[in-house]
């Protein structure tokens, strides 16, 4: 197991922090990322988390009122998880 990282994970690395559009296109077109789940993080940031379904890779951005994007952490084997079955 190889611990350098995979040539996918440093192209969207470099764009750190960029316009919004920009980088919803770039998760989107380029690494066929699909937006999962969002929440507000406070009243000017809100955290998504991007999954590319084929390859198990996601991308948590956070997005800001100013209309800025920063991709905060990536990684590999993203893994649904089923909720719990209510015991009642």
């Amino acid at each position: 197991m190889s611990l350098a990282p995979r040539t996918e994970a440093a192209t969207i690395s470099d764009l750190f922090c960029d316009d919004s559009a920009r980088l919803e296109k770039q998760l989107l077109t380029i690494h066929g990322a699909q937006r999962l789940g969002r929440g507000m993080r406070g009243p000017d940031a809100l955290l998504e988390v991007w999954i590319a379904p084929s390859s198990g890779d996601w991308t948590l951005v956070q997005t800001y009122a100013n209309g800025t994007s920063c991709i905060v952490a990536m990684g590999e084997h993203w893994e649904d998880i089923a909720p719990a079955a209510d015991p009642a």
